[in-house]
C-alpha cells in the first residue's frame, strides 16, 4: 500500500468534484473572454509618430524647405526622445515626420510639438494662411478602408463638398478613425481670374483687386439692439457668396467712373485646386482613404465605419453612390480564420497520435481534456493582459498544442504504466503523478526559460513578440497545473488497466520500441562513433547558421498592393491624367484584380503633380492563381510599356516599419550637408544598383527635372521707382500663386476665394513681359521687364527632403525572388565601395532593412541567452552543473535540422525562423529531461550509470516519442499552411518540424552517450537522494 501524500495531486484525486468544478470555472472564464478579445493582424508595435503639415500656396520647394521646414526643424530637434526627424518640401507644402522612442508617450510628444510650433511661428513666413498643424499618425500604415464616392449627375465640386462635410467629418468622429485623405477632392472655391492686359490699360494692379475683395467681403460681428422688451441681433449682407455678386464689386475709379471687377476679371465657381483627379476603377469620383489612429484596433474600427455608413448614405442625395472599394479587414479576418483552422487541425492530429500510442479511449480523452482546458483558459489570461487575437498570439497557441499535451502525456503515460504493473486506479494515479511531478515541472519551467529572452528583446520586434511569448508561457503554466490536478483526478476515476490478450499482436508502439532497443545497444557499443557524430552535428549547425541567407520577415500576401507613379518632373496635369488612365487599363485587365483606386495631384501623402497613387485589392487567394508578389512580377512588364511614366508596386504588409509611404519594401537613405554632392552620388548609386539583378523596382525620390524660371531682379532699378524685391514677390504671388485672398463661411463649412491670372496668361513665360507694378513714387505703371531679367528656364527638384536637418535622398527597392535581405544589404554596401562614395555622404538603411540589421546583430545573443536561461533553470532544478549540459546536448541536432529544412524549402533565416529555433531550444531538451530524470533516480537506486541510462531510455521511450510527435504535429499545419497570411507562419513551422525530425533521430542515441561521457569525465559518485517534490 502506498504512503498517502497530501500534495496537490493527491488532494485533487481525493476531491474530484471540487477539482472538476474549479476546472469548469477556468473553462467558463476562457469561454467568456474569447469573444471579447479584439481581432488584429499583429500585436501593436508602433513607434510614436507625429506628422506636421504646413502650407504656403505657390511657394517653391526651395522656399518651403528654407523658410518653413528649417525653422520648424530647429525647434523640433530640441524635443527629447525623438529618434528620427524627416521632412519633404514641395510646391506650396511641407510635411515633417517626427518619430519617437517606444517609451515616449505620444500625448506628451504632441504637447511638446505644439509648443515647438508656437515657438517657431515668429520665424515662419507672415503670409502663411494658417499655422502648421500636427496629427498623431502611423505614416507607414496602409489604409484600413477606401470608400468610393461618385455621381453621374453632380459636378465634382459639389460631390467633393458632400464627401468632406458629411462623410469625412462624420467618419472622423468614429472611435479609432485617424487620418482621412480625400483623393481627387475638388473643393469648392470662388476663383477670380484677372486679365493682366486690362489691368494695365486701366492703371490697376493685382494688389488693388486683392485689397478690394478683402475689404468688401467680410463676416464680422455687428452687435445687437437691446430694447426694453426685446433684443434684436444685427445682420448685414457683408459676405459675397456667388460669382455674380463679385462681378459688381468696385475695384477703383477711373476718370470718375467706377471700375467693376467684371471689367478686369472673370469670376467663376470652380475648385480650390484644379489639378487633382481620382478614380475608382475607371469611374471618376472622390475617394476617402481612411487610416486608423495609432493603437486603434483595425477590425473594430472598420466595423464601426461599416455600421455608420447606411445612416450617412441616407443623408446624401439619391444620385450620390458610396461603396466600399477596399476593405483591409477581409484579408485580416481570412488570415485569422486560417490560423484557427490550423489550430483545429493541430489538435486533431495530436489527439490521433495519443490514441495510436495509448490505445485506450479513456487515456486519450483525459489528455484531450487537459489540452482543451489549457487552451480555453489561456484566452482568459490573454484578456486580462490586454492582448488581441492576432497572427502571432494564435500561432503561439498552435505551437502550445504540442507543449500542453507534453505534460498530460507524461503524467497519463506514467499512470498507464502503473496500471499495467497491476496497481489499482487510485493507487496508480497517486503514484504516477507523484513520481513524474518533478519531471513535468522541469520540462515546463525549462521550456518557459527559452521564452524569457524574447520578453527582453528591444525595439519593434521585441514589442511584436512580447504577446507571443507571454501567450505561450501562460498556456504552458496553465497546462502544468491542469496536468497535475485534473489529469490524475480523471485517471483515478476512469482509467482502467489495459487488457492483454494472449495472442494479441504487438502494437505500433511496441514494435517501434523493439527497433529502438536494438539501435540503442549498438549506439552504446560504439560510443566513440556516436560522440563523433555529436561533434560533427555541432560543427555543421554552427556552419549552417553562419552561411544560411538571413532575412527579416517573410513578404506576406495580404491581398493588398500599393503603387506610386512617377512621371517626368515637368509633366503637365493633362498628360499625367492620360498616362494614369493607360496604367489603369492594364491593372483592370489583370484577372487577379478585384478592385482598385488611383489618383493624381497634390493630396494626402502625394506632394507633386508628377506623382500619383494606386491602391489595388486582389481577389481572395482561392480565386486567383498568383500571390501578391507574383502579381507584381507579372504585371510589371506590361506597365513598363506605357511611355513617360513608371508605376512602382509593393505588396502591402502587416509589418511595415517605414517612417512614411514608400515606393517599395525596403529603403536606404543618403544624406550630406551639400545638396549637389548628395544628388550626384545618389544618382550614381541608383544606376549601379539598377545593374544588379538582385534589386527590383529601384528608384530614388530626387525628381530633379522640374522646370524653374528664374527672375533676376535689378534692385537698383527697382529702387528708382520706389519698389522693393518684396513688392515684386507679392505681385508674382498674386498672379501665379493661386493665392487664397479671402474666404466666405456657410453654416457647415468655409471656402476660399482665390486670385490668379486668367488661364491664357498664367501658364506662359511671355506673360511676364506684360506684367506691371505701380510705382509708389510717381504712380505710373512699371513693366516687370524694366526691373528684372528673365533667365532661360533651368531644371530643379520637385521636392526637397531633409533627414535630421540635412539634405537627404531616399532609395527604395524590392528584391528579386530568392534573394535574401541579408545578401542585398551586403551587395548594396559593396556597390557603395565600388563607386567610391565619399565620406561626406552618409548612408543607412531605414524601416524594415534597418530593423533587420539591428536584429541580425542581436540574433546570436538571443540564442545564447535562451541557452543560458535554460541551463540556469535546469541547474537549479537538478542542483547540478553537469546534468544540464547533458540535456542541452540535444540542441545542436535540432538547430541543424531546422537549418537544413529551411534550406531545402528555399526559405531564408528570418525572424520567424529564429523564433522557431528558440522554441526548439525549449522543446527538444524535453527528451534529455525525461531520460536524465529517470536515470538519476535509477542510479540512486543502486544501478550503474550504464544500466541506469539504458533503462531510462527504454522506459521513457514511449512518452518521448509521443511528446515529440505532439510537438511536431502541432507545428506541421503551420509548415504546410497555404491560406491568407501563411507566408508569415511557415518559416516558424518549417524550423520546428525540421529540428524535431533530426533531433529525434539523433538524440535518442547521442544523449545516452553524452550522459555516460560526462559521468566518466567528472567521476561523479552516486548522488544522495534528492528531497522529494510532492505535487
Amino acid at each position: 500500500m502506498i504512503k498517502e501524500s497530501r500534495g496537490v495531486s493527491a488532494w485533487c484525486i481525493d476531491h474530484p468534484v471540487a477539482t472538476i468544478l474549479l476546472t469548469f470555472a477556468l473553462v467558463l472564464l476562457g469561454a467568456i473572454a474569447f469573444p471579447r478579445l479584439p481581432l488584429a493582424p499583429l500585436p501593436e508595435a508602433e513607434f510614436p509618430t507625429i506628422q506636421v503639415s504646413a502650407q504656403l500656396p505657390g511657394a517653391s520647394p526651395q522656399t518651403m524647405a528654407s523658410s518653413v521646414a528649417t525653422p520648424l526643424e530647429v525647434q523640433f530637434s530640441a524635443i527629447p526622445g525623438m529618434t528620427q526627424m524627416t521632412s519633404s518640401s514641395a510646391l506650396g507644402t511641407t510635411t515633417l515626420t517626427l518619430q519617437f522612442t517606444l517609451s515616449k508617450s505620444i500625448d506628451t510628444a504632441a504637447q511638446e510639438v505644439q509648443a515647438a510650433i508656437n515657438t517657431a511661428s515668429g520665424k515662419l513666413p507672415k503670409d502663411m494662411p494658417t499655422l502648421p498643424t500636427w496629427r498623431k499618425v502611423n505614416p507607414a500604415d496602409s489604409p484600413v478602408l477606401i470608400l468610393s464616392v461618385s455621381s453621374s449627375q453632380m459636378p465634382g465640386t459639389e460631390l467633393s463638398d458632400y464627401a468632406e462635410t458629411l462623410l469625412a467629418r462624420q467618419l472622423s468622429q468614429i472611435d479609432g478613425v485617424g487620418q482621412i485623405n480625400i483623393t481627387g477632392q475638388q473643393r469648392p472655391a470662388i476663383r477670380v481670374q484677372v486679365s493682366a492686359d486690362k489691368l494695365a490699360a486701366i492703371g490697376l494692379t493685382l494688389a488693388d483687386v486683392r485689397q478690394a475683395i478683402q475689404q468688401t467681403s467680410l463676416n464680422l460681428a455687428k452687435g445687437a439692439l437691446y430694447g426694453k422688451s426685446s433684443i434684436s441681433t444685427l445682420s448685414t449682407n457683408d459676405q459675397l457668396f456667388q460669382p455674380e455678386e463679385y462681378d459688381q464689386l468696385i475695384v477703383s475709379y477711373k476718370d470718375g467712373a467706377p471700375v467693376q471687377l467684371k471689367d478686369v476679371a472673370r469670376v467663376i465657381r470652380g475648385s480650390e485646386d484644379a489639378y487633382v483627379q481620382a478614380w475608382s476603377g475607371d469611374e471618376p469620383g472622390v475617394n476617402l482613404v481612411i487610416s486608423r489612429q495609432p493603437g486603434a484596433n483595425i477590425v473594430e474600427t472598420v466595423d464601426r465605419i461599416q455600421a455608420a455608413l447606411p445612416g450617412l448614405e441616407a443623408m446624401l442625395p439619391a444620385s450620390v453612390q458610396v461603396k466600399v472599394l477596399i476593405d483591409r479587414t477581409q484579408t485580416i479576418r481570412a488570415s485569422l480564420h486560417e490560423v484557427e483552422m490550423t489550430l483545429l487541425i493541430a489538435i486533431l492530429l495530436v489527439v490521433a497520435v495519443m490514441a495510436l500510442f495509448l490505445r485506450q479511449l479513456s487515456a486519450t480523452l483525459i489528455v484531450s481534456s487537459v489540452l482543451g482546458v489549457s487552451l480555453v483558459a489561456s484566452f482568459a489570461l490573454m484578456y486580462v493582459m490586454g492582448f488581441s487575437l492576432n497572427n502571432l498570439t494564435l500561432v503561439a497557441i498552435v505551437i502550445a498544442v504540442g507543449f500542453v499535451v507534453d505534460d498530460a502525456i507524461v503524467v497519463v503515460e506514467n499512470i498507464h504504466r502503473h496500471l499495467e504493473a497491476g496497481d489499482g486506479m487510485r493507487e496508480a494515479a497517486i503514484k504516477g503523478a507523484g513520481e513524474i511531478g518533478f519531471t513535468v515541472v522541469s520540462i515546463s519551467f525549462s521550456l518557459i526559460a527559452a521564452f524569457i529572452p524574447l520578453l527582453f528583446m528591444g525595439g519593434v520586434v521585441g514589442r511584436l513578440f512580447k504577446e507571443f511569448a507571454l501567450t505561450a508561457t501562460s498556456t504552458i503554466l496553465i497546462s502544468v497545473v491542469v496536468s497535475l490536478t485534473l489529469a490524475p483526478t480523471l485517471a483515478a476515476l476512469f482509467m482502467r488497466a489495459p487488457v492483454h490478450h494472449e495472442h494479441s499482436k504487438p502494437g505500433f508502439g511496441e514494435r517501434l520500441l523493439a527497433v529502438y532497443e536494438r539501435g540503442l545497444r549498438r549506439a552504446l557499443a560504439h560510443q566513440k562513433t556516436m560522440f563523433g557524430l555529436f561533434c560533427v552535428t555541432l560543427c555543421l549547425a554552427i556552419a549552417g547558421y553562419v552561411f544560411i541567407p538571413k532575412g527579416f520577415f517573410p513578404i506576406q500576401d495580404t491581398g493588398f498592393v500599393l503603387g506610386t507613379t512617377e512621371a517626368a518632373a515637368d509633366v503637365s496635369f493633362a498628360d499625367m491624367v492620360a498616362k494614369h488612365k493607360a496604367l489603369a487599363e492594364i491593372v483592370a485587365a489583370d484577372p487577379a484584380v478585384e478592385a482598385f483606386s488611383h489618383s493624381v495631384g497634390v493630396s494626402g501623402s502625394n506632394q507633386t503633380i508628377a506623382n500619383g497613387r494606386f491602391w489595388i485589392a486582389l481577389k481572395p487567394q482561392d480565386q486567383r492563381d498568383v500571390s501578391a508578389s507574383a502579381f507584381i512580377d507579372r504585371i510589371r512588364p506590361q506597365l513598363m510599356k506605357i511611355p513617360g511614366i513608371v508605376l512602382y508596386l509593393r505588396a502591402g504588409q502587416d509589418i511595415n516599419l517605414s517612417s512614411g509611404p514608400s515606393r517599395a519594401q525596403y529603403q536606404y537613405v543618403l544624406k550630406s550637408n551639400d545638396g549637389d554632392t548628395l544628388n550626384t552620388w545618389t544618382q550614381r548609386l541608383t544606376e549601379k544598383l539598377r545593374a544588379n539583378p538582385s534589386f527590383r523596382d529601384l528608384s530614388n525620390d530626387l525628381q530633379l527635372g522640374g522646370s524653374i524660371t528664374h527672375i533676376n531682379i535689378d534692385r537698383s532699378a527697382a529702387a528708382r521707382f520706389g519698389l522693393t524685391t518684396s513688392d515684386v514677390d507679392e505681385a508674382l504671388y498674386d498672379a501665379f500663386g493661386q493665392r487664397q485672398i479671402n474666404e466666405y463661411q456657410t453654416e457647415i463649412n468655409q471656402y476660399n476665394v482665390i486670385l490668379e491670372l486668367d488661364a491664357a496668361q498664367r501658364g506662359k513665360a511671355e506673360s511676364l513681359n506684360y506684367f506691371y507694378l505701380r510705382s509708389p513714387l510717381t504712380g505710373e505703371m512699371v513693366p516687370l521687364s524694366a526691373l528684372a531679367r528673365f533667365d532661360v528656364p533651368t531644371s530643379g527638384p520637385l521636392s526637397i527632403s531633409h533627414d535630421g536637418m540635412f539634405p537627404a535622398a531616399n532609395l527604395s527597392f524590392n528584391l528579386a525572388p530568392g534573394v535574401a535581405l541579408g545578401d542585398a544589404v551586403l551587395q548594396l554596401n559593396q556597390a557603395k565601395n565600388e563607386i567610391g562614395m565619399p565620406a561626406s555622404v552618409n548612408g543607412y538603411f531605414q524601416g524594415a532593412a534597418q530593423a533587420f540589421q539591428s536584429s541580425l546583430a542581436s540574433q546570436p545573443w538571443l540564442i545564447l541567452a535562451a541557452l543560458v536561461a535554460v541551463y540556469i533553470i535546469l541547474g537549479v532544478l537538478y542542483e547540478s552543473f553537469v546534468h544540464p549540459l547533458t540535456i542541452i546536448s540535444t540542441l545542436p541536432s535540432a538547430g541543424l535540422g531546422a537549418l537544413i529544412m529551411l534550406w531545402l524549402l528555399g526559405q531564408d533565416f528570418s525572424i520567424m525562423a529564429l523564433i522557431g529555433l528558440v522554441l526548439l531550444i525549449g522543446i527538444v531538451k524535453k527528451n534529455g529531461i525525461l531520460m536524465i530524470d529517470f536515470a538519476l533516480e535509477a542510479q540512486r537506486g543502486g544501478l550503474s550509470p550504464e544500466d541506469a541510462i539504458y533503462k531510462a531510455c527504454i522506459t521513457r521511450f514511449r512518452p518521448i516519442i509521443m511528446t515529440t510527435l505532439a510537438a511536431l504535429l502541432g507545428a506541421l499545419p503551420l509548415m504546410l499552411g497555404h491560406g491568407t497570411g501563411a507566408e508569415l507562419r511557415q518559416p516558424l513551422g518549417i524550423a520546428v518540424v525540421g529540428g524535431l525530425l533530426v533531433s529525434q533521430a539523433l538524440t535518442l542515441f547521442t544523449t545516452p552517450v553524452i550522459y555516460l561521457w560526462l559521468e566518466r569525465l567528472f567521476h561523479r559518485p552516486t548522488p544522495a537522494p534528492a528531497p522529494a517534490i510532492t505535487l
